[in-house]
């Protein structure tokens, strides 16, 4: 199993937006911290802004801040979210494909059951579990702590 870059992204800006813990945070400085596009996070930032995680401010002095406590976003529905096509294999698609063995087949059953696990365990984690190390993250992404 393996997530998107969108899924990463939208995970670290999550994480990068609980350990600011003054004011908010703009695209460039998040993007900067992390080393990664610009662009790229934009697009991720206004999706995670639709769908109620973000809240973005405009205008001068604007940015980004968590639209909920990072106790309240579990990490499985971000990624639930964020990853529209979880389908391990083709039979898993939205419009199943024909194959030889399906009428006995045990490894959908398998990979039903161990994509179930993977989001048990990720329902299992807010957003506050991964950003526990705070001053730590801080220090890593150059966030001032806020005394």
């Amino acid at each position: 199993m393996r997530l998107t870059v969108y899924s990463d992204y939208a995970l670290r800006l999550l994480m990068y937006l609980a350990v600011k813990e003054d004011g908010l945070a703009t695209i460039a400085e998040v993007a900067e911290a992390y080393g990664i596009s610009k662009n790229h996070l934009t697009k991720v930032a206004h999706e995670l802004g639709v769908a109620g995680y973000v809240e973005t401010v405009r205008g001068r002095g604007g940015g980004l801040r968590l639209a909920r406590a990072p106790t309240a976003i579990s990490l499985g529905e971000v990624v639930r979210h964020t990853e529209r096509d979880m389908a391990l294999v083709p039979c898993f698609a939205p419009v199943e494909e024909e194959c030889a063995i399906a009428r006995c087949c045990l490894l959908r059953l398998a990979l039903a059951r161990a994509g179930d696990a993977f989001f048990e365990v990720l329902d299992g984690y807010a957003l506050a579990d991964l950003t526990r190390p705070r001053s730590a993250l801080q220090s890593l992404l150059a966030i001032p702590a806020v005394p």
